[in-house]
């Protein structure tokens, strides 16, 4: 077990990502799965605004939500990124969304 933990660990550290880390309250990011697109705006406090995908689908427009991480698709989760190519998604309401495909950033910008 230990071995298969430390493969998925390797594997996932080079997977195209987003990290956590990475992104500021303001920036947006551009999520295309297999079956929809996202668009998440990085809010403060752990917290984004997503619509797109389900939650259009669903009716609901802008959802204030939290990223618990990207998963493989079982228990297993990275909960130090937003989205990874080729990873599950999953959103504070439980929510995991088709493989990732594609993942664009657009940085906010401030004018001083």
């Amino acid at each position: 077990m230990k071995l298969l933990l430390k493969n998925i660990v390797e594997q996932s550290n080079k997977l195209p990502q987003i990290r956590k880390s990475e992104v500021n309250p303001g920036d947006f990011l551009f999520v295309k799965t297999k079956n929809s697109t996202y668009k998440i705006k990085v809010g403060k406090n752990g917290f984004y605004f997503v619509s797109g995908g389900w939650f259009e689908k669903n009716n609901l427009s802008e959802v204030k939500t939290t990223i618990i991480g990207s998963t493989w698709g079982d228990s297993i989760i990275k909960t130090d990124i937003v989205a990874a190519c080729g990873l599950f998604l999953e959103f504070g309401n439980k929510l995991k969304i088709s493989r990732i495909k594609k993942i664009f950033i657009l940085p906010s910008c401030s004018i001083n």
